[in-house]
């Protein structure tokens, strides 16, 4: 049961774990009425192939490059075959016995990493119903197996023998070589580099009566960055900062930022510090300004224009009153 996750990892492929290594990686669904399961293969987050059981037919993605020699179309059958019963065993076995509904979705997860350093990984993960049901690990040489499910304690040794085999000699190797090949026909895609665009943004909370000190970091590739936000040169606890979550932008560049409630007395000075492997180095942008006296200033800005509004509204009513007084003299 383990066959299927490593066959498909090492034929198809798969998006980043850490900085600096790329992964080659599969997500596969299956729905029990369908009977069949379709894939979206990635290396990093570009997606380059998609699989459909059902035509058995492997169709690449976003590259005019010949890449037949990385992906073996007399293989995909029987690897998709394999995959497919590996589902319909999952299926027959995890769902309940009254079970009557028709459409459970089943999902196959699987990937294989390596880093600038040669250590990499290998992992997969099969879930149902949303909750995942086992996971293998094959990382730095160390096999790991958990199972979720209700596999007899015979089953799982021998699957947890059957994975340590495969996994170790033979498809955590092809995995890695599928990757370098696809590393090498899609090196403009996968090594680019874009710079973020970094800034502070200060805006005030109208409900707490004081500020929110934001760190902002938009329009980066690839998508690992080390954001952080610094109070007179010394990081925020991790407990006061909000946000932080990577997302991504429409152009296929990424975002993150990072903020942080203050009061209107707060006179420190907020630091937002960037690494990214398009920087040379360290990027910081710093907001100088005194929290009160923006406040203030804020407030005093949007005095003068109401006051301007009302002297221009007078004053045209003035002019109005005098223009209709003339005009009635002359009548």
């Amino acid at each position: 049961m383990n066959t299927p996750c490593a066959l498909i990892c090492f034929l198809l492929v798969p998006g980043s774990v850490l900085a600096g290594s790329h992964t080659l990686r599969v997500f596969a669904t299956y729905i029990t009425e369908e009977r069949a399961f379709s894939a979206s293969v990635m290396v990093d987050d570009i997606t380059v192939g998609y699989y459909n059981s059902e035509t058995k037919i492997y169709v690449a993605r976003g590259n005019n490059t010949n890449e037949d020699d990385i992906v073996d179309p007399n293989n995909l059958g029987s690897v998709g075959d394999n995959v497919l019963a590996h589902f319909t065993e999952r299926s027959n076995r995890l769902r309940p016995v009254n079970d009557t509904e028709s459409h459970e979705v089943f999902q196959l997860m699987c990937l294989c990493e390596q880093s600038d350093n040669n250590l990499g990984q290998m992992i997969s993960k099969t879930a149902y119903r949303g909750s995942t049901v086992d996971e293998r690990r094959f990382v730095d040489g160390k096999f790991t197996y958990q199972v979720y499910s209700n596999y007899t304690e015979k089953e799982i040794k021998r699957n947890l023998e059957l994975s340590k085999l495969h996994l170790e000699k033979l498809y955590y190797p092809a995995c890695i070589k599928t990757l370098r090949k696809y590393l090498k026909k899609r090196e403009t895609q996968v090594n680019r580099k874009v710079k973020p665009r970094v800034r502070i943004i200060q805006k005030a909370n109208s409900d707490s009566g004081g500020f929110r000190v934001s760190c902002l970091a938009t329009g980066f590739y690839p998508r690992h960055i080390n954001l952080t936000l610094f109070r007179d040169g010394q990081p925020v606890a991790d407990h006061e900062i909000t946000g932080g979550d990577l997302l991504p932008n429409g152009d296929g560049t990424y975002q993150m930022r990072k903020s942080l409630e203050i009061s209107a007395a707060d006179k420190h000075k907020y630091t937002c510090s960037v690494t990214h492997l398009s920087l040379d180095h360290q990027l910081k942008v710093t907001s100088e300004s005194d929290s009160g006296e923006s406040f203030k200033s804020a407030i005093l800005s949007a005095v003068l224009i109401v006051l301007a509004l009302v002297l221009v509204f007078g004053i045209g009513a003035i002019i109005y009153k005098y223009r209709k007084k003339q005009t009635d003299v002359v009548s």
